[in-house]
């Protein structure tokens, strides 16, 4: 079946960077969309970006797009969010997700429709 890891999480000042990496750990399945999700205490999980592994699109929500940048390497099966310019309100658990097989047209924004989830991996902003 295989899993999703996610690692690179930490605490940094505002304003900092930080490297987020999912690795597919015995996945062989195919994924057609990627995506960086965040959820932090009393709060609903919030999309952060999202990949077509086919097209390579991308998208962001409003309040990241210029600072974050969402990335895969097939090589090594593995998706990054680089984050820089961290915001203390930013601070959450961050989760990788994929939706696998195939999707028709663009990749949901959603969280629910992505059905394989990391563990995640907590991001800390300090002010």
């Amino acid at each position: 079946q295989g899993q999703l890891v996610e690692s690179g999480g930490g605490s940094v000042h505002t304003g900092g960077s930080l490297r987020l990496s999912c690795a597919a750990s015995g996945y062989t399945g195919s994924r057609a969309c990627m995506g960086w999700f965040r959820q932090s205490a009393g709060k609903e999980r919030e999309t952060v970006a999202i990949m077509s592994v086919a097209r390579r699109s991308t998208f962001y929500v409003d309040s990241v797009r210029g600072r974050f940048t969402i990335s895969r390497d097939s090589a090594k099966d593995t998706v990054y969010l680089q984050m820089n310019g961290l915001r203390p309100e930013e601070a959450a658990m961050y989760y990788c997700a994929a939706i696998r097989g195939g999707w028709i047209g663009g990749c949901p924004k959603p969280p629910q429709y992505y059905d394989v989830w990391g563990q995640g991996t907590q991001v800390t902003v300090a002010s």
